[in-house]
Parts: C-alpha cells; structure tokens; sequence
C-alpha cells in the first residue's frame, strides 16, 4: 500500500476539491493538518476494502485509456474480478511533473471527491475548517482502535 499506492496519489489535490473553497481560506497548517487526517482516511478505507478480498482469488484488470498526447487529465477504468463478480473501479488521474497520479476514485458508482465533499460541507457549515479538522481527526482515532 505505501510503496504502491501513495506514489500514484495526488492527496493534495484530493484534500483541495474535496473541502472546496474552504481551502483558500485555511491557514497553511490547517492546511497540512486537512491534508495529512483525509490521506489517513483515504488510505485506511483502500486498505481495509482491499483487506475484504484477501481470502478470495482477485484479478484486476485494467482497460488501456485512450490518452490525446496532449490530454492531462483522464479516466482509466479498471476491473477487480473475485468469485463476487466483476467489480468495475474508475480512476481519474492528472498529468504532473512527476507522470499520471491518481486524484479521484468511482468505487460502486460514487466518485469518491463528490462523496466526501458533502460530507465536508456539512462539517465546514458547523464549524468551519477546525470542526472538519476535528471530524477527521475524531474518526479516524475511531478507526484506529
């Protein structure tokens, strides 16, 4: 998971759509602070989903993107076939210096941005950025454990 996964994430970009304008309004470290408890988050959710299938017999398959050379952003699609069928996982991934990085992920149909931005919106309305920093931190505490 840390060497495979994180290397092909955008989590910054992630964290940034997913609070929306609130971010531009966040001090630098609460910035650091949304940034480092929503990869916690996400990266928990992936390992655990991924933890579902460790007992059955998985294949992933991915479909080849069709990429214009000047594109920078795309969606590559993917299959993650067990004995509980064929599961199809998108991924939306963003040119950068460093090559393609993953920013968003559709799992059963939800992208997982538009999930937590509403999820966020209602956190930021209570409180603003330190009620959402509050959230993230008190869940994943609860996950932890």
């Amino acid at each position: 998971m840390q060497t495979r996964f994180l290397p092909a994430t955008d989590f910054q970009r992630t964290t940034r759509i997913a609070v929306g304008k609130a971010w531009a309004s966040a001090t630098p470290e609460q910035q650091k602070q949304l940034y480092d408890q929503f990869q916690t988050l996400l990266v928990r959710t992936y390992a655990v989903s991924l933890a579902q299938r460790r007992d059955q017999d998985v294949k992933f398959k991915f479909d080849s993107p069709k990429v214009d050379a000047n594109a920078k952003d795309v969606v590559v699609e993917s299959h993650v076939i067990s004995s509980g069928g064929d599961n199809p996982v998108r991924y939306h991934l963003q040119k950068s210096p460093q090559g393609w990085k993953i920013y968003d992920i559709d799992m059963m149909g939800a992208w997982l941005i538009q999930v937590y931005q509403q999820q966020f919106a209602g956190q930021l309305q209570k409180g603003g950025v330190d009620a959402l920093i509050k959230y993230l931190s008190e869940h994943n505490a609860r996950s932890a454990g």
